[in-house]
């Protein structure tokens, strides 16, 4: 994982570890959580924050988050982003402050300029009553010296859709109708107050009971571990932590480029614009800030995770299916997309590292032999790679697309303005790429190294693929046997139609 705060980062990964610990040894019960507080934080002088007790609260809502809880312990949200309040009251009341900039002017513009009476004269400096002001702003545009500065706090800035405010304590507060999920709030904060729901203990205890479980793994995840970790290495890795198999969500990605390229084909014959439907966070936006793009605009082919989902419970019913890459959002996906079939656990980088330290195990070097995808469909996690893959699938079947158009977007304020611009029937291109974190999945809030470490290594390792094409992979695989569609329907002419 990616942070500038490797002690924030410590703390965290090391107590989803040792939760992991007490899951594989069947111990998760009060007595051993409890336990487990005081290994972590022993006192008596508190380490990271005002005092032991704070930091011990602290730890206890995170195990609880282990555990796929709010942070209180509590059931009552379905949000997979979470806001650990005590964690949250470090960060500053007031938007606005007055810096050592002021020079108690006679003209007093910033106080002419506040109608709540907010501002008043200081020893120093003049002062501003966060009780009162209601940041508006117009403070620091009145301010002949710019001695008042706007503190934007990290969550806030980060959050793409409007969806933090904060109580009158200034704790963080998360508008589950504006939310997608996406995550980026995480880990923006300095304080680790915002996390979100992990669910290894519950995939821990899925492989003590004997069930098949089997892990699904984003094409970002090559370059993730750097130049010599191949798809075999992670394979390796997942059959020693129990699991039963391990497929590449990037055949999932030629499932769904073959699906979405006869929607495309349909829409621009029919005159309508599409997006495509493979980022979950991209997705919670349009259905919560664009519906009627929603309704109208959006693929009905389900993303690479879900088709690669439904492929196992047709061809192994009864197995548990877990996704690993570097998203949130497609946790939410998971667990409250209505979307059948769908996976049934997300993990991402972190949690799997921590999923490996619990048994004492090592990613390690593996030649590449294990492929199951075209590069096309590893090539889904980086922008464009979806569209490029879509026409890929057209070229395929002999289809001409020398006159269609696309866009591709990725970060939160370049997919609103396509939506916009899509709403109001501005829109140029025929057809959206949408992914919400800037560069696609690679550049994922999850990620374990920075995007330029993660682009060197993923281009070695894609070097190594072959050149197999993407509708004549399909060929074997039983796509007959289960839905490309959002609703679960079946078409019975889909194996034809995947076809040349």
């Amino acid at each position: 994982m990616v942070t500038n705060d490797a002690t924030l980062v410590r703390l965290k990964h090391r107590i989803m570890e040792e939760t992991a610990k007490l899951a594989w040894n069947g111990q998760m019960d009060e007595e051993h959580k409890e336990k487990l507080i005081y290994e972590i934080i022993p006192g008596p002088r508190a380490t990271y924050r005002c005092c032991v007790y704070k930091e011990r609260e602290l730890v206890r809502q995170r195990i609880n988050l282990s555990l796929g809880k709010c942070p209180d312990g509590s059931t009552d949200s379905s949000s997979i982003v979470q806001v650990i309040s005590p964690a949250c009251e470090e960060c500053p009341l007031s938007a606005y402050t007055v810096t050592d900039n002021c020079r108690l002017c006679m003209g007093k513009a910033c106080i002419n300029s506040c109608k709540f009476g907010a501002i008043s004269i200081g020893e120093n400096r003049t002062r501003i009553d966060p009780a009162k002001c209601k940041e508006c702003g117009m403070c620091a545009k009145a301010c002949p010296y710019g001695a008042i500065a706007h503190l934007v706090r990290p969550c806030k800035k980060a959050c793409p859709v409007g969806a933090i405010t904060y109580d009158d304590f200034g704790v963080c507060h998360i508008d589950d109708s504006k939310c997608i999920q996406c995550g980026h709030c995480i880990h923006s904060c300095p304080f680790g107050a915002i996390g979100s729901k992990t669910y290894l203990v519950d995939i821990i205890n899925d492989i003590r009971a004997g069930k098949e479980v089997i892990a699904m793994v984003a094409p970002a995840t090559e370059g993730q571990f750097g130049p010599d970790i191949t798809m075999e290495s992670i394979k390796t890795a997942f059959l020693k932590l129990g699991f039963a198999d391990m497929v590449e969500v990037g055949l999932g990605g030629d499932m769904t480029a073959a699906y979405e390229s006869m929607e495309w084909a349909e829409a621009k014959q029919e005159g309508k614009k599409m997006t495509t439907s493979c980022c979950p966070a991209f997705m919670n936006m349009i259905r919560k800030h664009f519906p009627q793009q929603f309704e109208t605009n959006v693929s009905e082919t389900v993303s690479p995770m879900c088709a690669i989902s439904r492929y196992l419970k047709a061809t192994r019913p009864g197995c548990v299916t877990v996704f690993l890459g570097p998203c949130i959002a497609k946790k939410s996906e998971a667990v409250n997309s209505g979307i059948p079939g769908n996976a049934d656990y997300v993990i991402t980088y972190g949690e799997f590292r921590s999923l490996l330290r619990s048994k004492g195990i090592e990613v390690e070097k593996e030649d590449n032999t294990y492929q199951e995808s075209s590069i096309w469909g590893k090539r889904f996690a980086t922008s464009g790679g979806v569209a490029n893959a879509v026409l890929e699938c057209m070229h395929e079947r002999g289809e001409d697309t020398s006159d269609i158009t696309f866009t591709q977007v990725a970060g939160g304020m370049e997919c609103k303005t396509a939506l916009t611009m899509l709403r109001a029937g501005r829109l140029k291109e025929d057809f959206v790429e949408g992914m919400i974190c800037e560069g696609g999945c690679v550049g994922g809030p999850s990620k374990h190294k920075t995007e330029a470490e993660i682009r060197r290594a993923r281009e070695g390792l894609l070097k190594l693929a072959d050149d197999r094409k993407v509708l004549a992979n399909l060929e074997n695989y039983p796509m007959d046997k289960f839905s490309m569609y959002r609703d679960g329907h079946m078409d019975e002419t889909c194996k034809v139609k995947v076809s040349k």
